[in-house]
């Protein structure tokens, strides 16, 4: 009788337990702990009070890990699209710039499997968010600024995943579409199965956004001056335009389909939360036509 009690008591366990794990996010602004991602994560999140079914907009900080604010940043951006933010925080000690800004890829001049990349979290974190929800097929697009659009350049080349859209606001380097640089800002050094046609192909196929603030033209403390950051262009506004005629040339040059976008915000600095209330995030994340086919 005790041993039937026992296996009862496990079961409702078990069964609470996967409640717990189901529940919504709850409406207005929020935290959840992500135990499954691979590795504890943190995220900030924001629902809107009228939520229905719109999107999920996963949004990353930028070097100074506040994702909070990052979070707070984006409730425009909830509140404009009708979508769930999710705003994971990639700490400093556990996520230096190897495996934050440039993913995990390669640690301390080793290349890491793909399990441990750090792009591999957010299918996760996106799967977690789905659960809760229960919306198995929840759309979902990324929004980075700064560190964060450094982060998402970097993805769209190695593991895009099933977003809808990669929005990279203001990198302060890019990942150009050659051999001729190393790592972090090419794809030079890099191992076979790495750097191949193949990889540049898709890379050229990803959904990405290049999203561009016209006064991002100012150094800033944490602004990459490193000689191989600099042969990109001298500031964030000239990376990122040169960045995507790279892509199109190449893309004209070998003949592959090349889905990157860029969309420029005329008069905005350096500042993540202006980028995302500027009237042409709409078009950066989902097109000029969105509001015609969203009336």
């Amino acid at each position: 009788m005790k041993r039937i009690r026992s296996g009862g008591t496990i079961w409702f366990a078990l069964v609470f337990a996967v409640a717990l794990v189901a529940e919504p996010l709850p409406k207005g602004p929020a935290q959840m702990e992500c135990p499954n991602a691979g590795e504890p994560i943190t995220a900030f999140t924001y629902k809107p009070p009228t939520y229905r079914h719109g999107p999920l907009l996963v949004v990353f900080h930028g070097v100074q890990r506040n994702a909070e604010d990052y979070r707070n940043f984006a409730i425009t951006l909830a509140e404009r699209f009708g979508a769930i933010v999710v705003t994971p925080r990639f700490d400093r000690e556990r996520f230096p710039t190897a495996r934050y800004q440039r993913g995990g890829l390669v640690v301390e001049g080793a290349p890491q499997p793909p399990e441990q990349w750090t792009y591999a979290i957010v299918p996760k974190l996106v799967a977690e968010v789905r659960a809760r929800e229960e919306q198995p097929a929840l759309p979902y697009y990324l929004i980075g600024h700064s560190a964060g659009g450094q982060f998402l350049v970097r993805l769209a080349a190695f593991m895009p995943g099933e977003a809808v859209r990669i929005v990279a606001a203001n990198p302060g380097s890019h990942l150009f579409p050659t051999r001729e640089q190393e790592f972090g800002y090419g794809f030079g050094g890099l191992p076979p199965q790495l750097n191949n046609d193949d990889v540049m192909r898709r890379y050229l196929a990803a959904p990405l956004t290049i999203y561009l603030g016209t006064d991002d033209i100012y150094p800033r403390p944490s602004f990459d001056d490193s000689p191989p950051a600099m042969k990109q262009g001298p500031n964030r506004l000239t990376r990122g335009r040169a960045c995507f005629e790279a892509a199109q040339n190449l893309a004209r040059e070998r003949g592959w389909v090349c889905n990157w976008r860029k969309v420029e915000t005329p008069g905005i600095g350096h500042d993540a939360a202006f980028m995302f209330a500027a009237k042409e995030v709409e078009d950066a994340l989902f097109g000029k036509d969105f509001a015609a086919r969203n009336p």
